[in-house]
């Protein structure tokens, strides 16, 4: 593999990951831009080979540390092209980490995309080709999301439909904090935030503990 390339994935918050790791998220993005073609997986804005390196791989590796390793799944919501949720699964080949990640998206065409990128990279998840606002009590670890609701929406959603889970993984943009700050006048929030590692004006959040305000039926975990 050519050193540019190494170089750059030298970002990943990850010790020693393995050239088989770099190799699939290199398979990944062939696979994107070959799909992309067809279906708009990403957007074509981003689509040359280092935007994607940068801006979906990256991006979504970077929440690693907060995903909780000793959970039977994560899900992630609204999945799309499968960032972050692709991404993650291949980490966990790389961490022989017996964690699913089941990825929520209502699409039929994404999902054949996500199914062929999981055969072919032969990684451990679950593709739910539903509309997740339609799915009650779900039991899992992490809840993760990127670009699919707005916080307040993903927060409502978790809240109504999710038995039981661990914490919430947001991706926060440039309008991030003003967003946390309207959000928090409705809901109690048990956070941590990380700097992105992709962009200076945004961020992740780690959810903790939600618990609505004014509200009878609150889900506090």
């Amino acid at each position: 593999m050519d050193n540019t390339i190494l170089n750059f994935y030298s970002k990943i918050p990850i010790p020693n990951v393995s050239r088989e790791t770099y190799f699939d998220f290199e398979s990944l993005i062939s696979m994107i831009k070959q799909k992309n073609k067809q279906i708009n997986i990403i957007s074509k804005k981003t689509n040359k080979i280092e935007e994607i390196r940068e801006r979906h791989i990256i991006d979504s590796v970077q929440i690693i540390d907060f995903i909780d390793l000793n959970s039977n799944t994560t899900c992630d919501l609204g999945t799309g092209g499968g960032m972050p949720g692709l991404v993650i699964a291949i980490v966990m080949k790389k961490l022989k980490n017996s964690l699913k990640i089941n990825l929520y998206e209502k699409s039929y065409h994404k999902c054949v995309f996500l199914n062929d990128v999981s055969k072919k990279l032969n990684l451990n998840t679950k593709i739910i080709q539903k509309d997740i606002f339609t799915i009650k009590n779900i039991e899992t670890g992490t809840v993760m999301s990127r670009a699919f609701k707005p916080m307040p929406i993903i927060l409502d959603l978790v809240n109504q439909n999710f038995k039981k889970f661990n914490n919430i993984v947001l991706f926060m943009g440039e309008s991030g904090k003003r967003i946390l700050r309207e959000t928090q006048k409705t809901w109690d929030l048990d956070y941590e935030e990380k700097k992105s590692i992709t962009n200076n004006d945004s961020f992740i959040i780690n959810i903790k503990k939600i618990k609505k305000k004014n509200c009878e039926n609150n889900f506090n975990n």
